[in-house]
């Protein structure tokens, strides 16, 4: 038998242990993922991919269009930047200065208007509707207990758990957060079909409040809270609190697990570097836009300060805070950001008038509890051309 032919052979032998394998588990998800991915020569999801999955409109309204600077595009990005920024597959990059275009560059063939997935800067956004609900009192206050309004936890360790924990990644729930495993949490939740049964099957392992422990399931669980809570769907509040008032220009989509299901409240909010752009807006005016108050100012503020807690290995949290990644002296700037798995950032430095959008397709890996590596470098090219 040629070798050819043995190599087909324990191929087939493998695929057909492989199919046995996903169908006595029920992860029939894994063909789904196995489809968009390996089967697609890449390892992991796409960031143009929201097209596989049923989505849910957030709808805009009339557009409020960003004012361009009078320097815009008066610099160029360094050689030495431009150099990394294509190495991470850079799709989009926009600095939004004085609350205005300053510079906005784009590659790869797409353009102002072209829909890429968040990822997990998606939990940034469902941070901002809990702070909207709590200011309409549709929820009492951050303290308020998640069996409020989910009655799977009303029973043990379970009880204990607040709306805070979930912000602060501090939940002490099991959840196993590992980009690697296919049928850990990140993956059966992002290509299967039940959010709220994969959800509801973890719990409460550890004290809530001690310990920060990046976990997604604790976004998808705001996401369940806050459409009870409202009577609304994820999207629908989205529209009508910040997408509308924020005057995007396009409307964005938010994948579901199943058609007319629940949104990926952790992840999955496709739409543009402008359009994102404005929720930083939103949060470096404190929660103001064009002068009319958001979210509770008191809210911004807190959300980007970190929260009390220790990390895994013990050291005191600088680095969260209410779902937003925090970098509390950098170069004598004190900056919060949203981000996403495939280095998609929204950036704001206060003190510079500065909101960061950086899209792409790769991201530098961090170690343990540190920055991506190439978050500084969007960070300071951005700093570089236009921080005077």
């Amino acid at each position: 038998m040629s070798i050819l032919k043995k190599t087909g052979k324990w191929l087939l032998i493998i695929l057909v242990l492989l199919n046995l394998l996903i169908l006595v588990s029920g992860k029939t998800y894994l063909y789904k993922g196995l489809a968009n991915t390996y089967f697609k020569g890449r390892p992991g999801p796409s960031i143009e991919e929201y097209e596989i999955f049923d989505n849910r409109e957030v709808k805009s309204g009339k557009a409020q269009l960003w004012h361009i600077a009078k320097n815009y595009n008066s610099k160029i990005i360094s050689p030495e930047h431009e150099k990394k920024f294509g190495e991470m597959q850079t799709v989009a990059y926009v600095i939004i200065k004085n609350d205005s275009i300053i510079h906005e560059q784009y590659w790869d063939g797409f353009n102002e208007d072209s829909y890429t997935n968040s990822f997990s800067m998606a939990k940034t956004f469902v941070s901002m509707l809990v702070g909207i609900a709590i200011e309409e009192g549709k929820i009492k206050s951050i303290d308020e207990v998640v069996s409020d309004f989910l009655p799977e936890f009303k029973e043990g360790d379970n009880a204990k758990l607040t709306i805070k924990h979930l912000l602060t990644m501090s939940s002490g729930i099991n959840f196993d957060e590992n980009y690697v495993n296919p049928i850990a949490y990140p993956a059966a939740a992002y290509y299967g079909s039940d959010l709220k049964k994969l959800t509801f099957g973890y719990k409460v392992t550890e004290e809530p409040g001690k310990v920060f422990k990046y976990l997604s399931g604790n976004t998808e669980l705001l996401g369940f809270i806050l459409e009870k809570a409202t009577g609304k769907k994820l999207s629908e509040y989205m529209s009508e609190k910040l997408w509308q008032p924020l005057g995007a220009k396009n409307k964005a989509f938010w994948s579901l697990d199943h058609l007319d299901g629940m949104e990926k409240a952790y992840c999955c909010f496709n739409s543009n570097a402008r359009d994102f752009a404005r929720l930083g807006q939103l949060y470096l005016d404190s929660g103001k836009w064009n002068g009319k108050q958001i979210i509770a100012s008191d809210y911004v503020l807190n959300s980007v300060k970190t929260a009390d807690l220790i990390d895994v290995n013990g050291n005191k949290n600088n680095i969260y805070g209410y779902s937003w990644w925090l970098l509390p002296n950098y170069k004598g700037h004190s900056i919060f950001y949203a981000r996403g798995i495939l280095g998609q950032y929204i950036i704001c430095i206060p003190d510079k008038k500065m909101v960061i959008v950086r899209l792409g397709k790769k991201r530098e890996k961090s170690k343990g509890t540190e920055h991506p590596k190439d978050f500084y470098n969007y960070l300071d090219a951005a700093l570089e051309m236009y921080g005077n």
